[in-house]
């Protein structure tokens, strides 16, 4: 199982939020989400959107903090980065 975050950087509505991936598989992510109380239809098509808050629970469940280049290159380099016009996993 290898999850990856990165840094909270992206504001949202008063919060920082990063990112959750897999570059293994979408089954594993889904799992982790769920343990995270991260609802299904959270998933943006390769990865979770979460709070900074939550980073630190992400980590304690397998998640390697990563910085953001590293999140994008691992993720594309596995093949699960979801482009635009393909069909959500």
């Amino acid at each position: 199982m290898t999850l990856l975050v990165d840094e909270p950087i992206w504001p949202f509505r008063g919060r920082l939020w990063c990112h959750l991936v897999s570059d293994t598989s979408y089954d594993e992510l889904h799992v982790v989400a769920e343990e995270l109380g991260i609802p299904r239809r959270g998933f943006q098509g390769d990865h979770y959107d979460i709070p900074a808050e939550m980073r630190e629970d992400a980590i304690a469940l397998g998640a390697q903090p990563v910085t953001g280049r590293e999140l994008i290159t691992r993720l594309l380099a596995s093949g699960l980065r979801h482009r635009k016009g393909d069909h959500h996993r």
